[in-house]
């Protein structure tokens, strides 16, 4: 392999793990507080970036600045993201919170399954983008190669502010003390006076405007089909079972890792390109059952 084609592979593979850590970053959270595995947590993917392609199918024939653009974008995968989270956590989880944890998983699977029916009904199986927006952006050159400015510093600059003002959150604010108090002690939290209720809603809509925003962001770099939430919710599933559950710091490592992994392999051994984010997480779980980056105590975010 060349320097050019490694370059290639190292910028895709950044790409793409950025994408992979917005969704794997809410669905950890969830896992982190809740200790279930969300899988309706595709649907938040799918409709951010059916929802943001919508809105820029509107906005980019006008005369609206790139920012305007890029605004929009992501003010509307906050919003339906966070009222995707916030109605599943206040309609349905909340009712099965101390239930059996497969019985938990059986109800998101069927959230899932919901959702996925009603995206059908709102936009059809007809191939969704928003090209343009990537396009407005213009190109950058970096050692002799021409990268779209969105792939290389917009995708991953949005993971790196999303992780670092999730962990700003929960370890400078009120709110985020609070919430590692219920991930640690939902019981002791609820007698201290702390509303895991609140609790718990906060989180789903957090956790939904994370997803929503993972969807939003690579409508512009790929098209949205009816399936595309099972695929990505499948793949950030392998990144939290690499890091470990509930390792925020995991999970931005390890989908780096698996990102730069399918990416060299679409560059030197495309039949691997699908399941090499399965093969290292299969690896890495024959060497630690935990994952990378789990630690024999309380569960912590």
């Amino acid at each position: 392999m060349n320097f050019t084609l490694l370059l290639l592979a190292a910028v895709d593979g950044l790409s793409y793990a950025s994408l992979l850590f917005m969704i794997a970053l809410g669905l950890t959270l969830i896992c982190g507080v809740f200790g279930v595995i969300n899988v309706a947590h595709g649907s938040f993917y799918a409709f951010g970036g059916y929802s943001a392609a919508t809105v820029m199918a509107r906005l980019l024939p006008g005369d609206a600045s790139t920012p305007v653009l890029v605004c929009a974008l992501l003010g509307t995968a906050i919003l339906v993201g966070g009222a995707l989270g916030a109605l599943l956590e206040r309609g349905v989880m909340r009712r099965f919170q101390d239930r059996d944890p497969v019985l938990q998983l059986l109800v998101t699977f069927a959230v899932f399954m919901i959702l996925e029916n009603l995206q059908g009904m709102i936009w059809g199986s007809t191939p969704v983008n928003a090209g343009g927006l990537a396009g407005r952006m213009g190109t950058i050159e970096l050692l002799g190669v021409t990268f779209m400015k969105y792939q290389l510093l917009m995708v991953p600059g949005i993971a790196l502010i999303s992780y670092l003002g999730l962990q700003g959150l929960l370890r400078y604010s009120v709110t985020g003390r609070k919430l590692l108090a219920v991930i640690h002690h939902r019981e002791v939290a609820t007698a201290l006076g702390i509303d895991a209720a609140r609790m718990g809603l906060l989180t789903f809509a957090l956790g939904g405007a994370l997803g929503a925003v993972g969807g939003a962001l690579s409508v512009p770099m790929t098209t949205f089909v009816p399936g595309v939430a099972a695929d990505m919710v499948v793949a950030s599933f392998a990144v939290i079972a690499t890091a470990g559950l509930g390792q925020i710091t995991g999970a931005l490592v390890a989908s780096i890792l698996i990102g730069l992994a399918r990416a060299l392999a679409v560059y030197t051994l495309p039949e691997l390109e699908v399941v090499m984010p399965y093969l290292m997480m299969v690896i890495v779980l024959l060497l630690r059952p935990s994952g990378l980056f789990s630690v024999a105590e309380a569960r912590r975010i």
